[in-house]
């Protein structure tokens, strides 16, 4: 027997997409290894997607009771989030569990090995002294973790990321939320539901500055109405802990902010240099792992999720996943793509975008007409009343005459992204969606008169 061992395909990391990949591939009769350090499911089912939405739902209940008791003149008496944080913790562990995760793999017929794993060579992968050798090659699924900025006395201080958020027993009275992304206004909604008083602080001039002004807008409108401070183009200077609380200095003369708890929402990146990808080739300086159409990373490598750089989302690593699995097997199929990729920020409204952004599609080179309509103006959102902030803005290339992007902001925003997806993933003509029937009364009627209003 030779000094390493041996695997048909190696999968380092089992996020979402590295468990499916895995999984499948033995399905399949491959003899596969995955190599996980922490939880089988990665990320999204135990500190991300999926109890940040539990939570989210909870913060909208709240506040959906406070708008009908508002109504009645009724007061609204807010749950203690312990008790309630507790509850989604014990519900996300029961269907989300590590050991059945694990025991699933095992049970596809593939071998689980708990540790860091790093290349060690084409198609070699190390974990702790232990050395496989693959003999179709190796899928990198690591993800990435919280990019924390280099803010002077930050590193010495007991700041919190997303996962300490999730973890928290109890409510803290402040906290400052470093970062106004998708991550830092839906925590900071959340939180600021439950009573925190929170101030949002985000180096760019806008809120989800990777979206349309609009949906900026729209989200700081939303969390002031929820007594959020909201401060933007601001960046912070100096950051300290004194045992008691947080302070952050932002510099011109402005006064320190001062917070029980300092949440650092700033984006995530990945750690190339620690997976060793220098040793098969690959620049470990690099933002992220450059892939081919079938997400092929080299001979015999692939990579899926968020270590390629096509974003942080969990539906763009199965589908990426789906992809590896076909060309691994040697099953035909159509390369990646990213023209129509969706994405959702969960704040109440829900904001959906998909594809470009007006400003993208100008730097491209298109002539684009653009429209934008708040969804208040639907006999939908006049009938859904307090809470229908939202508009529906269409991006379209006017010489082909589709839609090459489009942003749903709503109370179902996220439902209603759907359609708009298939519209700019199919690059059905403009024409044609004008000609569709609308349901009466829904929130996606708002599309039709967007596509009338294109100017």
């Amino acid at each position: 027997m030779s000094a390493n061992e041996q695997a048909d395909v190696v999968v380092v990391g089992l996020g979402p997409g590295g468990e499916y990949v895995a999984g499948t591939l033995a399905e399949a009769g491959l003899d596969v290894v995955g190599v996980e350090a922490e939880l089988v499911g990665g990320e999204c089912p135990y500190w991300a997607c999926v109890p940040s939405k539990m939570m989210t739902r909870a913060g909208n209940v709240l506040a959906e009771a406070g708008r009908v008791s508002a109504l009645a003149g009724d007061a609204v008496v807010t749950p203690d989030w312990g008790r309630v944080a507790a509850r989604i913790r014990d519900e996300a562990t029961d269907d989300w569990d590590d050991r059945v995760a694990a025991d699933r793999l095992v049970a596809k017929g593939g071998r689980l090995v708990r540790g860091r794993g790093r290349l060690s060579g084409p198609r070699r992968v190390t974990v702790g002294d232990r050395t496989w050798e693959a003999r179709r090659g190796v899928v990198l699924a690591t993800g990435t973790r919280p990019r924390i900025p280099p803010v002077p006395g930050l590193g010495a201080t007991p700041y919190w990321t997303n996962r300490d958020a999730m973890a928290a027993k109890e409510l803290p009275g402040s906290m400052v939320v470093l970062g106004g992304g998708a991550i830092g206004v839906e925590l900071a909604q959340v939180f600021a539901r439950f009573g925190c008083a929170v101030t949002v602080v985000e180096g760019q001039d806008r809120l989800l500055s990777q979206e349309e002004p609009e949906a900026g807008a729209l989200a700081a409108e939303v969390l002031r109405a929820d007594g959020v401070t909201v401060l933007t183009g601001a960046r912070a200077q100096q950051a300290g802990h004194d045992g008691t609380a947080f302070t952050l200095g932002l510099g011109d003369g402005a006064e320190p902010l001062r917070a029980e708890r300092l949440l650092v929402a700033a984006g995530r990146h990945a750690d190339l240099t620690a997976l060793g990808v220098d040793t098969v080739g690959l620049d470990p300086a690099a933002g992220a792992v450059p892939t081919d159409g079938q997400m092929r990373a080299g001979e015999g490598l692939w990579a899926v999720g968020d270590i390629t750089g096509r974003g942080a989302f969990t539906h763009v690593s199965m589908y990426q996943a789906q992809i590896a699995v076909r060309d691994i097997l040697g099953e035909a199929g159509p390369d990646a793509d990213y023209r129509a990729l969706p994405r959702v920020t969960f704040t109440d409204p829900e904001i959906g975008a998909v594809g470009l952004t007006e400003r993208q599609a100008r730097a491209r080179g298109l002539r684009v007409r653009t429209s934008v309509l708040p969804l208040a103006s639907s006999t939908r959102g006049w009938i859904h009343g307090p809470g229908n902030e939202g508009f529906i803005k269409l991006v379209e290339d006017a010489d082909r005459g589709v839609l090459v992007g489009a942003t749903s902001a709503g109370p179902a925003g996220g439902e209603v992204l759907y359609g708009l997806n298939v519209a700019v993933h199919a690059a059905v003509p403009v024409d044609r969606l004008r000609h569709m029937i609308y349901t009466y009364p829904t929130f996606h009627r708002t599309v039709e008169a967007a596509l009338g209003a294109l100017r």
